[in-house]
């Protein structure tokens, strides 16, 4: 694929799925400046490498990998420091009851290690099929049954904790 044309279709690709993208982002770093600092990076990786992608129809896995593991080492830098942003700060310190919903599967999912978290957004949240997400994450469809399957049963696990407490 000629690099253009290969640009041009990266570019159209994240503008016409810039929340997915952002949101798969956000899901690893729960902040927004972080999560589109992760974005920009990952576009700068995919725009300096995009001459390596082979099969066009492959963009979507051959992104979101770059994603991935951009904000996987974005975590190991910040060694799971968590930071809020200013508006969640606001809203806490007014006292507000918290109205979220399922924030026991989310807490579920926060406490999974990443390669389980990440084939259960990418399966869940990005509606990816196995291929795409064992393409993702660089493991065999196998591993990644197996993670998902884990995974999955790790938060049962975690939810059935929370019921007893």
């Amino acid at each position: 694929m000629k690099k253009q044309t290969a640009e041009a279709s990266l570019v159209a690709f994240i503008t016409d799925g810039k929340e997915h993208v952002y949101r798969l982002a956000y899901s690893y770093v729960k902040n927004q400046e972080d999560a589109l600092d992760i974005v920009q990076e990952s576009i700068h990786k995919a725009l300096a490498s995009v001459d390596s992608l082979r099969n066009p129809e492959t963009m979507k896995s051959w992104f979101y990998k770059i994603l991935v593991r951009t904000a996987i080492d974005f975590l190991r830098k910040q060694k799971k420091l968590k930071v809020m942003d200013d508006q969640t700060i606001e809203y806490l310190s007014k006292g507000k009851e918290d109205t979220y919903q399922d924030t026991d599967l989310y807490e579920a999912l926060e406490e999974l290690p990443h390669p389980y978290k990440t084939i259960i957004v990418l399966r869940f949240f990005e509606d990816l099929k196995l291929e795409e997400i064992a393409e993702i994450t660089g493991e065999n469809i196998n591993t990644t049954k197996t993670r998902l399957y884990r995974g999955l049963k790790l938060m049962r696990i975690h939810l059935a904790k929370e019921d007893l407490s």
